[in-house]
């Protein structure tokens, strides 16, 4: 019986096409931004299939894959599916051109203490969480290329082993006198007139920076004064309340777009960073304007069950360090209560 060769394209979420050529159980795939580009690949992996030297997956063409490789594979085909998908992709990018050693390695060559090696350079300059996630998508990717990929490592996933950094990512830092009006103020409107409208959301709303981004117009209703996310940071959709200053911001924003405010999430980051330099503010990041929001929405007499619909906190207990801002509303009462107990 004649073995048939067939050639599928398929267009990944993130844009990209992904080519699969499969002919006799074996299969050969690979991702293009351009779709023309896709097709020429598949004809040409077609031609080959029909010659015979159509590689399967647990060939030496993936069993010598450096651990490089994989993680520009991994990139390609999961990263490129996954919601944090422009991150990850810089971070692995990143990696790529700052650690040549180690991307260079062949994986079953590999060992745990090569990643421990490299935990403990990446934690002199990166902070904790970073680090795990690096490590994080690391492992995952030794997985794919094992589980799908027919990749071979020692015993067993090299980075599964390595302890990661201890994460501290609390921090009680509150905007001082004159810090707001001194960022608002620094605003470049001319490059990115979007920023300061961004700005005065994040403090009117307490939303995470993604979720600002993410906003859409046809999930806004100003007349309820209420904004819909169908997708948050915990994987929960909820409806947002509207306080007057977010409404006046988001009634006065153009609809050219379908998104509120069109921004990348990078552009945000690298953005906020010449504003605070611009405006003198010395260790603000723009998810601390979250803090501060959700802050005054607890010294405003707020509930924290209410204060949890805002800010999407998953339960209560993560916003009980908020309640040490009540400490001096709570003496005032308690002294009022004496006073009236001792009249």
């Amino acid at each position: 019986m004649e073995m048939q060769t067939m050639a599928t394209l398929n267009k990944r979420p993130s844009g990209k096409w992904q080519a699969t050529v499969r002919r006799d159980g074996r299969s050969q795939s690979k991702t293009f931004s351009k779709r023309a580009d896709a097709m020429k690949w598949a004809r040409e992996t077609e031609l080959q299939a029909e010659q015979g030297s159509l590689q399967h997956a647990g060939c030496d063409e993936v069993t010598n894959m450096s651990f490089g490789q994989v993680l520009e594979r991994y990139r390609d085909e999961v990263t490129s599916t996954k919601r944090c998908a422009d991150n990850e992709t810089y971070a692995i990018n990143g990696f790529l051109r700052s650690c040549p050693r180690l991307a260079g390695m062949q994986l079953f060559k590999l060992r745990t203490s090569d990643f421990i090696a490299h935990r403990d350079q990446r934690s002199k300059k990166m902070k904790p969480a970073t680090v795990v996630r690096e490590l994080g998508w690391m492992q995952h990717a030794i997985d794919i290329a094992c589980t799908d990929w027919g990749q071979r490592v020692h015993a067993s996933n090299p980075v599964k082993q390595v302890r990661r950094p201890r994460i501290n990512n609390r921090r009680e830092r509150r905007l001082q006198a004159g810090e707001w009006q001194a960022l608002l103020e620094a605003v470049n409107e001319a490059r990115l007139p979007l920023m300061k409208p961004l700005l005065a959301l994040a403090l009117a709303t307490g939303m995470r920076r993604g979720e600002l981004l993410s906003m859409e117009w046809k999930h806004v209703d100003l007349e309820r004064c209420t904004v819909f996310l169908p997708q948050t940071k915990n994987g929960r959709a909820r409806t947002v309340p509207l306080s007057p200053t977010a409404v006046h911001v988001l009634a006065r924003l153009p609809r050219s777009a379908a998104r509120c405010v069109p921004l990348s999430g990078n552009s945000v980051r690298l953005a906020f960073d010449r504003l605070r330099t611009r405006a003198g503010v010395v260790d603000l990041t723009l998810h601390d304007i979250r803090h501060e929001a959700v802050s005054r929405f607890v010294e405003s007499g707020l509930s924290l069950a209410q204060v949890q619909m805002i800010s999407g906190h998953r339960d209560l207990r993560m916003l009980m360090r908020y309640t040490h801002l009540q400490t001096d509303d709570i003496v005032a009462k308690l002294h009022a209560v004496d006073s009236e107990a001792a009249a």
